[in-house]
C-alpha cells in the first residue's frame, strides 16, 4: 500500500492496545497514512478497566509534537486525551506554531469502564480556547452533555446540542449517538450551513473499546487525504462499523476492535 498522507497524532496511550494512540497508529496505518506521535499520558488499562494514568510533563508534550513536525510536516493532526491546563495550553501554542489546518479533536473525557480522564478546569479551557481552533469536533453523547449542560434524550437532542457546540465557537461536530438505547446507530454531523445524519446497525456486543479513538483518527486520516469532512466523516464510520463486526473477541471485558478490517493480505505473505 502506498502512504498517501501523514498524521500527527496528538493522545494518551492504552497499555491493552484498544485505544489511545495505539488504536491510532493502527487506524491511520491500514487506511494508508504515516503515523507521528506526541503521547500526553500512559494509562495502565486492559478490557476491564483503567488502573492508572501517568501524565508527561505538559513542555515535553510540546517537544514532541514540534521536534516531530518540523522534520515530517503532517497534512492532518488527531488530538484526542487532553487531560489538564497545562497540556491544553502547550499543545494550543504547538498548533499555532505549526499552522497545520486538518484538525480533529476527540474530547477524551471518560474511559469505557468509567474512569474519569480530564479535570473541570481543563474542560472549560477546551470550551473556550480549543473549540474554535479545530476543523471538527466528534464528542460522543455523554461528552456533548458535560460540554454544553444538555441533556441528550434522542436526534432531536443532538441536533440541539450541535447547535449549542457550533454556538461555542466549533466549526464542524460529529455528535456519535451509540450510548442512545435505539436500534439503529444515528451519528449527528452539522456545521452553520448543512445537517448530515449517518445511520448504521447497531451490534450486539461488548466489543467497542477505542471505537471514538479510532473513529477521530480514521476522519483525520481521509480528511488529510483530501476528501470533505462529511465524506471523511461517512466513511470513517463504514470503517469503524466495520470493524466493530469482525472484532477478535479479545479479554474478558469491553475487547477490541479490528483496526485491520480495512487491509488485503497479498498472497505472497499468506
Amino acid at each position: 500500500m502506498k502512504l498517501k498522507s501523514k498524521i500527527l497524532i496528538i493522545a494518551g496511550s492504552d497499555s491493552s492496545g484498544g485505544a489511545g494512540v495505539q488504536a491510532d497508529i493502527k487506524t491511520a496505518t491500514s487506511l494508508g497514512a504515516y503515523a507521528l506521535t506526541a503521547i500526553t499520558a500512559v494509562t495502565v488499562q486492559n478490557t476491564k478497566g483503567v488502573k492508572s494514568v501517568i501524565s508527561i510533563p505538559s513542555n515535553e508534550i510540546k517537544n514532541q509534537i514540534i521536534f516531530s513536525a518540523k522534520d515530517i510536516k503532517p497534512d492532518g493532526i488527531k488530538i484526542g486525551m487532553l487531560h489538564s491546563k497545562s497540556v491544553i495550553k502547550n499543545v494550543l501554542e504547538s498548533l499555532k506554531e505549526l499552522k497545520i489546518k486538518k484538525i480533529v479533536l476527540d474530547p477524551v473525557m471518560v474511559a469505557k469502564g468509567g474512569t474519569r480522564l480530564i479535570s473541570n478546569q481543563a474542560i472549560k479551557i477546551l470550551k473556550r480556547d480549543f473549540l474554535h481552533q479545530v476543523s471538527l469536533i466528534t464528542p460522543n453523547i455523554p461528552e456533548a452533555e458535560v460540554l454544553t449542560g444538555f441533556k441528550i434524550n434522542n436526534k432531536t437532542d443532538m441536533i440541539k446540542v450541535g447547535e449549542k457546540l457550533i454556538s461555542l465557537g466549533a466549526k464542524n461536530v460529529l455528535i456519535k449517538g451509540g450510548h442512545l438505547k435505539s436500534k439503529k446507530v444515528e451519528d449527528v454531523f452539522l456545521n452553520k450551513s448543512e445537517l448530515k445524519v449517518f445511520t448504521s446497525p447497531r451490534y450486539k456486543t461488548d466489543n467497542t473499546h477505542g471505537t471514538g479513538c479510532t473513529l477521530s483518527t480514521a476522519i483525520a486520516t481521509f480528511f488529510s487525504c483530501g476528501k470533505s469532512l462529511k465524506k471523511a466523516c461517512e466513511l470513517g464510520i463504514k470503517y469503524v462499523n466495520s470493524a466493530i463486526l469482525t472484532n477478535p473477541r479479545y479479554g474478558k471485558g469491553h475487547g477490541p476492535i479490528n483496526h485491520l478490517n480495512s487491509i488485503e493480505i497479498k498472497k505472497r505473505f499468506k
